[in-house]
Order: C-alpha cells, then sequence, then structure tokens
C-alpha cells in the first residue's frame, strides 16, 4: 500500500460541474485548513476518512509530477545494542526527504539517501522508538511514521570455549585485529621495530606489558577533545613491567668491575627504564566502519616514562619525607613505574596508578640501623610494611653510569647512607616514597607535567574509578591495594561536583580541585552485610604520635603510609585487591579479589589470615596435570552498594558478585555461584562497566571481567567474560566450610547465580594476562591489552608467537604485549 501526496494549485478535475447543493470535500477541507495545509496534510486525512483506495484514485491526475508516493510505515522489533536501519521511499518529483524521531528515548539518527540507521537504547522494559519519514517538494510533503519496539538488551553471543590457542578468540560475529605492539614508534625518524632485541630507543617506542588503558576523544580535525568522537581519539596505555627474556638479544646479562662488584650493563638497563611506564598515541578508524589504526607520527603522542619529570601535589607536597638529591624541597620527581590499573577522570585526565613498584629498589644491609641511629627508626617499619628490601627485581642501582651527574640508575639504591645528612638530601634514601600514588596525565597536553596525587594515599594502586558523579555531591575514587591480606580504599573530595567541570579548559587544575583535599577511607567488611569506612585522620581512632607501632607525625605521615593506617583502625584483609568499577545506573562498587594462597580455615602465622564473611574460602584446587593450588586459588568479585546511594556515605551493604571456581569443582564450599563450562573463570583482574553513553552502559550494564590466572591454565588461557549483574542483596547466605589449613565455617553473602548472564568472550593466547579495557563512546569498538604472550619462555625458547600467530595461529617471531581492537561485524554495540 502506497500514500500519495498531491502537489500543486492547478490540476484536472479542480471545477465543481456538480449543481448539487451538497457540500464538497473540498469545501470542508477548507473550512478546516488553509490550501498550503491541505496540500500538505491531505493524504493522511483523506486516507483516514475513505481508505487508501480512494486516495489512490486521486492519484491518477494527468500531472502524474505532482504526485509524490512515500511507502508506509512499519513496526519492527529489536533490543538493546542492535544496529536498527529503515529504509522507505518517495517518488522522484519529491525534492526533499527527511527522517525525524517524534517518540521514545532519543537516538542519535544516521541518515543516508532514503534510509535512517541508528542503536537502539537499552531499556529496562519493552519501549518504542518512533520515526517519521518525510518527503516534500517546498510546497507540500507527506510522511508515515515507523515503530520499533526495543526490548530489554541480553548477552547475544555464543560463549567462547576455553581453549589453550595462540590468538585471542571472540565469539562469532566479531572481529579482532591488532592495533598497538610493544616496541612500536611513535615519532618520525624511529625505526621500525626488528623484534629480536637490537632496539632501543623506547622513550619513543610503545613501552611493554600494555596493562591498564583509556580512550579520549578528539575532535575531527586539531587537536581538541571531543569525548563524542567514536573514529579519533587518543589511548592512554600503562606499561606495567617487562619481560627481560625477550627484550634483550639474549639473556640479561650482569659483570663484575674491578672491585668484584657485580654490574649491569647500561644500555640494556636504560632500554628496561624506559619500557616502563605510559603511552599517549593517537588512533583513528577509517571511516565510520573502516579499520583502526594508530598514528606513529601524531603530534600528540607521548611516552612518560620512570625518568620523565613529575610534579607533587596535595598534603604530602613537600613534605620531608620526599626530600631526595634530586628534589631538596620534596615538591618534584621522576617518572612512574609499575602502572597496573587506572581510570579516566571525569575531566577528561588519565589517572594512572604505581601499583608494585616496592621491587624496584633495594636497601644495603646497614640501612636500617644507619636510619634507626638518625633518629628514623619508623622509616624501617614504614619501608618493611610496603616490601622494600635487600634486593631489587632487575638490578638497575648496579649500573656504573657513563655520565658521573647522572642519577637516573643510582636513584634506585634507596640505602641511607650514614655520611651523608639525615634529611635525604643528599642520597636516595627517599626514593621509595615519592612512588606508590595516583598519577593525573593530561592526555591533550604532551608538554603537561604529569601530577602525584598525595590524597589519595600511598600503596600498591591497583587502580582509581570515579563513582558516580552527581552535581552538588562529593564524589568519591575507589581503589585496591594489590597485595595479599590488603585492604579497599575510598577518597572523597572536599569539592562537591560541578557539571561545569566535565569539560575544562585546564584538566590538571580541576584535579587540583578535586583530588588534593578531602578524606581517604579505608572498608571494614562485617560478617551480617554490612560495612563502614573508616576515615584515614591524623589525631582520630589512635592515628597519633602515641600509636606504639608506628608514631604518626601528620596527615602526610598518615597517607603515605596508609597500609600502617589501615592496620591500626582494624581495616578488612582482603584477597587481593585488584581492579574496582562502578555501575554507571546503580552506583554500586564491584572489586577484584584474585586469589590469596595464604588465606586459611584458620591462620597459624601472622603471614597468614582466616577465612571470614567476605573472604570466606580455603580449598585445595587440583588441576588436570596432578598440580595443586591452594587458598583462595580461584578469587572473587566482591560489591558494595553506599548507604543512601551516595558517594559521600561512610556505611554499606555488600555481597559477593561472583566467586572464581572450575565448574567440576564443590557446588557447597567452591563453586558457590554456580558456574558451569560457559563461564567458569579463575583469578579475576580487569574490571569494567560500559559506559552510560551506549547500551553497554544503560538499564543493565555490562560487566567486563579480565583474567590473571596460574590455576586454572592447564585448562585454558586466561579470558574475558562479560556479565549484566543484579544488584546487592539478590542472592543468599551460604554456609561455607574450609577444606584447606584447618576446619572452619564462614557464613558467605553470595549474590544470584549469574547464569546466562554471564559469558566468556574471549581467550587470550598463550601465557598471557588479559588486561585493560576501554570503549568509544558508542561502545562499538573495545580496545582490549594483552599482555605477557609466552610469559613461561624466553629468547631460546619461544613459548608463543603473538601477535604474529593471529592470523593464522601460528608464527616464529618473539612474542609482543599489544592493544587488541574488537568489533562487532554488524556495527552493534559489542557484547548485546
Amino acid at each position: 500500500m502506497v500514500n500519495n501526496l498531491i502537489i500543486g494549485n492547478d490540476y484536472d478535475g479542480d471545477v465543481d460541474a456538480n449543481p448539487s447543493t451538497t457540500t464538497t470535500l473540498g469545501e470542508l477541507v477548507e473550512q478546516r485548513y488553509s490550501r498550503r495545509q491541505m496540500m500538505g496534510g491531505m493524504s493522511a486525512m483523506t486516507t483516514a476518512a475513505f481508505g487508501a483506495s480512494l486516495l489512490a484514485g486521486c492519484g491518477e491526475s494527468d500531472d502524474k509530477a505532482d504526485v509524490i508516493t512515500v511507502t508506509d510505515g512499519t513496526t519492527v522489533q529489536t533490543q538493546g545494542g542492535r544496529v536498527v536501519t529503515l529504509t522507505s521511499s518517495a517518488t522522484a518529483n519529491a525534492a526533499t526527504t527527511a527522517w525525524t524521531q517524534v517518540g521514545g528515548p532519543t537516538v542519535a539518527l544516521q541518515t543516508s539517501g532514503n534510509s535512517v540507521s541508528f542503536v537502539a537504547p537499552n531499556v529496562t522494559t519493552t519501549t518504542n522508538i518512533v520515526l517519521q519519514f518525510t518527503a516534500s517538494n517546498g510546497t507540500g510533503s507527506s510522511s508515515e511514521r515507523s515503530t520499533v519496539v526495543v526490548s530489554p538488551a541480553t548477552l547475544a553471543f555464543a560463549a567462547v570455549a576455553k581453549n589453550k590457542n595462540d590468538i585471542v578468540t571472540v565469539p562469532s560475529g566479531y572481529t579482532v585485529s591488532v592495533l598497538y605492539r610493544a616496541g612500536d614508534p611513535i615519532a618520525s625518524g624511529v625505526a621500525a621495530f626488528a623484534n629480536d632485541g637490537t632496539d632501543t630507543n623506547y622513550a619513543q617506542r610503545a613501552g611493554d606489558n600494555h596493562d591498564g588503558m583509556s580512550y579520549f576523544g578528539l575532535a575531527a580535525s586539531g587537536n581538541t577533545p571531543d569525548a563524542s568522537n567514536n573514529t579519533r581519539g587518543l589511548l592512554a596505555i600503562n606499561h606495567e613491567y617487562i619481560n627481560p627474556g625477550y627484550m634483550h638479544v639474549g639473556a640479561p646479562t650482569t659483570t663484575t668491575d674491578a672491585n668484584g662488584v657485580a654490574r649491569r650493563p647500561e644500555a640494556e638497563v636504560l632500554k628496561e627504564i624506559e619500557a616502563h611506564g605510559v603511552s599517549v598515541v593517537e588512533v583513528a578508524r577509517a571511516g565510520n566502519t573502516g579499520a583502526w589504526s594508530y598514528v606513529p607520527n601524531s603530534a600528540l603522542n607521548r611516552r612518560v616514562t620512570p625518568n620523565t619529570p613529575v610534579a607533587f601535589s596535595g598534603p604530602v607536597k613537600g613534605d620531608a619525607m620526599l626530600r631526595t638529591v634530586y628534589s631538596k624541597d620534596g615538591t618534584t620527581g621522576r617518572g612512574t613505574i609499575n602502572n597496573c590499573a587506572n581510570g579516566a577522570l571525569p575531566w577528561g585526565d588519565y589517572a594512572t596508578c604505581e601499583e608494585n613498584w616496592a621491587g624496584y629498589f633495594a636497601r644495603a644491609s646497614t640501612d636500617a640501623s644507619v636510619r634507626t641511629a638518625t633518629g628514623n627508626a619508623k622509616q624501617v617499619t614504614s619501608l618493611s610494611r610496603y616490601g622494600v628490601g635487600t634486593n631489587s627485581r632487575y638490578g638497575w642501582q648496579t649500573v656504573a653510569a657513563t655520565d658521573p651527574t647522572s642519577t637516573i640508575f643510582s636513584r634506585w639504591n634507596a640505602s641511607a647512607v650514614a655520611a651523608n645528612a639525615a634529611d635525604g638530601t643528599a642520597d636516595f634514601r627517599n626514593e621509595p616514597f615519592t612512588f606508590g600514588w595516583v598519577v593525573e596525565i593530561d592526555p591533550y597536553n604532551p608538554a603537561s607535567t604529569p601530577r602525584k596525587r598525595t590524597a589519595l594515599g600511598r600503596m600498591a594502586h591497583e587502580g582509581v574509578m570515579a563513582g558516580r558523579m552527581v552535581a552538588g555531591v562529593k564524589p568519591a575514587f575507589y581503589m585496591g591495594d594489590d597485595g595479599r591480606n590488603e585492604y579497599i580504599y575510598k577518597f572523597v573530595s572536599a569539592t562537591a561536583w560541578s557539571t561545569a567541570d566535565a569539560t575544562p579548559t585546564d584538566r590538571l587544575a580541576t584535579g587540583d580541585k578535586y583530588l588534593d583535599t578531602g578524606t581517604l577511607y579505608v572498608a571494614k567488611f562485617n560478617a551480617d552485610g554490612t560495612g563502614q569506612w573508616l576515615p584515614l585522620v591524623f589525631g582520630q581512632n589512635g592515628l597519633d604520635a602515641n600509636n606504639t607501632r608506628y608514631p604518626f607525625a601528620s596527615q602526610a605521615d598518615v597517607l603515605a603510609n596508609a597500609r600502617l593506617a589501615g592496620d591500626a583502625l582494624g581495616a578488612t584483609p582482603m584477597d587481593r585487591p585488584e581492579w574496582t568499577a562502578v555501575n554507571p545506573v546503580n552506583g554500586e562498587m564491584y572489586c577484584t579479589l584474585t586469589n590469596n594462597s595464604n588465606r586459611r580455615g584458620v591462620a597459624s602465622s601472622s603471614s597468614q589470615r582466616s577465612i571470614d564473611a567476605a573472604n570466606p574460602r580455603s580449598y585445595v584446587d587440583t588441576r588436570t596435570d596432578g598440580g595443586t593450588s591452594t587458598g583462595n586459588a580461584n578469587g572473587h568479585v566482591v560489591r558494595l552498594r553506599e548507604a543512601n546511594d551516595s558517594t559521600e556515605s561512610t556505611s554499606f551493604t555488600w555481597d559477593v558478585y561472583a566467586f572464581g571456581a572450575r565448574s567440576t569443582a564443590d557446588a557447597n564450599n567452591v563453586n558457590l555461584s554456580g558456574l558451569d563450562d560457559t563461564n567458569d573463570f579463575s583469578s579475576p583482574d580487569g574490571l569494567w562497566f560500559g559506559l552510560p553513553t551506549n547500551a553497554g552502559g544503560q538499564a543493565s550494564p555490562l560487566l567486563f571481567v579480565q583474567t590473571d590466572d596460574g590455576a586454572y591454565t592447564d585448562v585454558t588461557n586466561c579470558m574475558m567474560l562479560i556479565g549484566m549483574p543484579g544488584r546487592v542483596g539478590d542472592g543468599t547466605t551460604r554456609t561455607v566450610t574450609s577444606s584447606f589449613g584447618g576446619t572452619a565455617t564462614a557464613t558467605a553473602r553470595v549474590g544470584a547465580a549469574p547464569g546466562a548472564k554471564l559469558k566468556r568472550f574471549l581467550v587470550g593466547p598463550k601465557e598471557c594476562e588479559i588486561t585493560g579495557i576501554t570503549s568509544t563512546a558508542d561502545g562499538r569498538s573495545i580496545f582490549i591489552n594483552v599482555q605477557h604472550p609466552g610469559e613461561d619462555g624466553d629468547y631460546a625458547n619461544i613459548t608463543s608467537h603473538w601477535p604474529q600467530s593471529q592470523a593464522t595461529g601460528t608464527g616464529t617471531g618473539r612474542p609482543r604485549a599489544a592493544t587488541v581492537v574488537i568489533t562487532k561485524n554488524d556495527g552493534g554495540v559489542v557484547g548485546l
């Protein structure tokens, strides 16, 4: 059926030859509408009065060019996240056609001729979106409406099977492309990466072992921000650590000098140092559906390495504990290291987090006695609590620099030298206190100086995730401290959020506003499903000079020793708190607890912890190859709901979203979430919610869970799952009995079994970790990092050839960490 619209002022039949006095149709119309109004609305009016057959007859005029035909509207069914395309038609004499939305939640329309496309939003209940197609020739128009019935989204992909292939495996209907690999050049004049150990100048190449990551949209041209641009942007990417066995021509070397001192060679160590830190690199897509690539010569490309100048900000800035040879006033420092997880700050900056930095330093055997003799005995307690010992991870401090004035190697020797001033300005005894912070970077300004935000505390920061930003409410930033039996924290700004600050002209100054003043809290989980945020405030609750274990001298001292402050307040030791993520719809915070080999039914040493309600499992996980893992071998994901759903609250309720386990594990005491072959996992690590700017972050937001596992690798490589979680309290309580380290029971608060609302979406290549995730605003391009493929091998025994193997599953080259981009072949939102 078609609708015909008659256009024009003169046409055959416009003469009244009937002498009857009966009112004509035209007279009736003119009594209600003007001539021009009639021309624009006659189609719908006539159809309503007489049906389509009469209107079709009216179209049979001699002046065929005056007739515009528009197809009828339609009704179609879809679900959130799917691409909808509608096509209508009009006769050739239509001068213009247009699609407009006239009903339902607003969607972004993309028109091409007489077709229109949009991505359906996610919804909580079936919702109609109404579009109107209009054709006109300047004097009149005809239109028809179509209704798109949108149902709530589901995880509409087939779960990927567990596997040990040397590729990134995704569901049918998706495409994986390798985007940015370790060693890729990011400046003009830098040679292509040879990947044979001879490459140098990592200060202008992608670093090693990509980790946390965020996407920042760029305007179509120029270097200005545009968060909504889905085809051009910047990726800020952490480079956590290195794989020395693949980085050099052969094994890392050590020589002995004339005095019998073991030394690492300068060139090797410089390469290792520069491969740490952060990349900021421009990426672009060819049109709306083409391939992604990075821009090697972009003016915005940047590396922040351990040698990059940084500034301290917040309460610890200028404190005596930050004074070194490099910065005698304790206000500046150099670089960032062991950058694991991250956060995209609400004003457009990148937050990178310093995790296991302590292992980069070495202290002489005399260090403790020197500090004690000079009145700094409590520093010995602090360094021990944070794990700064006598041996370093890579031996960087042993280099004898060619330039005698250079301190880029000697800074990793944290020994207090007796002959030097006790304030630390003559050596690097205080250098460990310059690490362990959240670092803010302006990705859009490569000339800017990164700032270490000391108000957020010092620890093995895994990540920092902003809670929901509500105008007039003080925002919170959630953090995990990645260590066995460490704590979960949040920082609440002293400044209430202003929406005007979402797009500031000076992003780092906005960071000053929200991150330099506020209160740091540590979490205590109670057995009854409640919890408290305990304030880390000097002078309160024993955080003062009278503390017998560590006498706190100031708020700066409390923040720099957040672990010791958490100990003093009785915070709950957790099973390695890692990434945090916040549900953009309801504000609930999730935190991955990767695993804990020191969890016992009943603790028998100071390094162990007994099971409790928030960490209720201790068991033996038996591998198919005969090996075993013990304690909480597979980890879990805890979640909490703030009182009154407010970031300012100091109390919360909590439960466990999902317990990692083999699908075949004991359902009563281990596989508490009822996982099966489509969703069983181990050692959750990376964690991220879809963005509220697309269906993946609306109604029932997608939760992406990534793994860094050593317990389940007998069966599968590491993976990423996608879930659609419910709410805190949607499950039940279970009594769990420990089967390892003494018999004990705990009452676990278990969320509703995930079932089909949690599926395995991706499996990585051999011996990798899947980590780091971000997306474009529309959710149609997802960026994922693959870290340390082939980590069990080296130059002489290459155990993975990824990403070379991505195309065929095989290869010959050394493995490289890399960023991949995943798109859905039909252009929809990834995961839906």
